[in-house]
């Protein structure tokens, strides 16, 4: 991911009673029931569910490529299956598009790191492509195949999952939006963009869709975003190396949800600094700062830690996205 965006999604929100948040009924996580959330007509159900979140003083963790582990790897919906179980319900997850013009899971320009094949996505074709094993971050050639958008986007409207999409060179927003529709993922998906056209863009042809983007100086360029994006289906991504609560505040005042990353290059990234002393109460701090989004290459271990960030997910999901309360 070019600016490490914003990821798979897990909520917690520490010990918070969350009076404000939009009510939805039903026991399940399915987009139906997200949809049932109130909010703008004209917009995903998702940015109610934002919305709350930032309203409350939660956060969101977002697991990067899906959430790969070991035999699990990166956007296979095997691995989304793993990360909703145990960790997250946002998975961000990397968009390509084969010779023939079919869309799916792939974060390389080529198919060696990631398959059992080699040479480039954007001159093979899905027959090809769909026959090829997976292969993990260890290396390890498991029996999983790459996935199809469609049936990625399917997946996420049976189980309630949320997935960051993130464009490769090979595809375009168009084509993604078209698969989104034609899924009935509004409520399901996220689109991330990388700069202004990008964003603009998206918002021209899907101005209901939540999307991520940057913002530039926050609280000098917000102009921009009043002028051409619409706060309610707008996630500001703010970076990965320092973070910056008096944007974050700036974004608030503007009904704007914050990102921010802490994943990265292995022994580089604030996930390995945070986690160095045994410690994470750094990921604690973001939130209380006002961090909404925070994408990380460490869902799993978050959602095992004791105290404020592990314990606190699963309540606060019930409280955001169905209006649960004690």
């Amino acid at each position: 991911m070019k600016h490490a965006k914003t990821l798979a999604i897990s909520i917690a929100m520490g010990s918070l009673t969350l009076s404000g948040c939009q009510q939805v009924t039903g026991s399940q996580a399915g987009g139906a029931d997200m949809a049932a959330a109130q909010g703008p007509a004209d917009v995903t159900p998702l940015a109610g569910l934002f919305d709350c979140v930032r309203e409350e003083g939660g956060i969101l963790l977002a697991a990067h490529r899906g959430g790969p582990a070991p035999g699990y790897p990166e956007n296979a919906i095997e691995t989304l299956d793993h990360v909703l179980s145990n960790a997250a319900f946002i998975m961000e997850v990397d968009v390509a598009e084969t010779s023939d013009g079919v869309l799916f899971l792939m974060h390389d320009d080529t198919l060696d790191r990631t398959t059992s094949g080699s040479g480039a996505v954007a001159e093979t074709d899905w027959a090809d492509i769909s026959t090829l094993n997976l292969v993990d971050n260890d290396g390890t050639v498991t029996n999983f195949h790459p996935p199809r958008l469609t049936a990625a986007l399917d997946w996420a409207v049976r189980n309630g999952a949320i997935l960051e999409l993130d464009r490769k060179d090979t595809t375009s927003f168009a084509g993604i939006i078209a698969a989104v529709r034609e899924a009935g993922a509004e409520a399901n998906a996220v689109l991330i963009t990388y700069d202004d056209a990008e964003a603009q863009e998206v918002a021209r042809l899907a101005p209901d869709l939540m999307m991520t983007a940057d913002p530039g100086d926050a609280a000098q360029d917000l102009g921009l975003l009043e002028n051409t994006l619409n706060p309610q289906t707008l996630i500001a991504w703010t970076g990965t190396s320092s973070p910056d609560p008096a944007v974050w505040a700036a974004l608030a005042e503007a009904d704007i949800e914050s990102a921010f990353g802490t994943l990265g290059a292995e022994g580089e990234r604030l996930d390995d600094q945070y986690w160095a002393d045994g410690d994470p109460s750094e990921y604690s701090q973001l939130a209380r700062d006002g961090l909404t989004l925070l994408a990380t290459d460490v869902p799993y271990r978050l959602a095992r830690a004791d105290g404020w960030i592990g314990t606190a997910q699963d309540i606060s999901r019930k409280e955001c996205m169905y209006g649960f309360r004690d």
